[in-house]
């Protein structure tokens, strides 16, 4: 017995491989320009970008790992790296010795100031800029669906 494969119409494969591409090449993109610019990973840069907006500028491992969809052992090592370039603290919570805190430090807030600016103009360069007012408005409207389709928790929520 034989199950049919279901297709996708000429219309749906060209959104699904478009929208595919750009997942594939943005990260690459991203990631070149803030090594080249200021020695870090897009990953490291969101992580001190979370820890920047934090109080005190600290987080647990636990939140920063769901904050940015990460696992505890790929952020362990990217803070011990952080850490190494004084970028970022780490430290045992005074509430509760299992948590593990991290820090963002004063080095480490000039560190992504610095960067900001690149970062941005980068975004800019490769999406911002190539889109039309209503082609970013529809991006917007597009991001937010699908968003909610993957994160119903609104984990990654925009604007939190």
């Amino acid at each position: 017995m034989t199950h049919p494969v279901p297709r996708m119409t000429p219309e749906e494969a060209q959104a699904w491989l478009g929208l595919i591409r750009v997942c594939d090449l943005l990260p690459s993109e991203l990631d070149s320009q803030l090594q080249r610019d200021s020695a870090m990973t897009h990953f490291e840069f969101g992580v001190m970008t979370y820890l920047r907006w934090m109080p005190e500028s600290t987080a647990s491992m636990s939140e920063i790992a769901e904050a940015t969809n990460a696992t505890l052992s790929r952020l362990s090592h990217v803070c011990s790296r952080l850490e190494r370039r004084g970028l970022v603290q780490k430290s045992t919570s005074p509430a509760d010795r299992r948590v593990s805190r991290v820090t963002l430090t004063n080095a480490g807030r000039r560190e992504l100031v610095r960067a900001t600016p690149g970062h941005i103009a980068t975004a800019r360069r490769l999406v911002i800029d190539a889109l039309s007012p209503e082609d970013l408005a529809d991006l917007a409207r597009i991001t937010a669906k699908l968003g909610e389709q993957l994160d119903p928790e609104q984990r990654f929520a925009t604007g939190r």
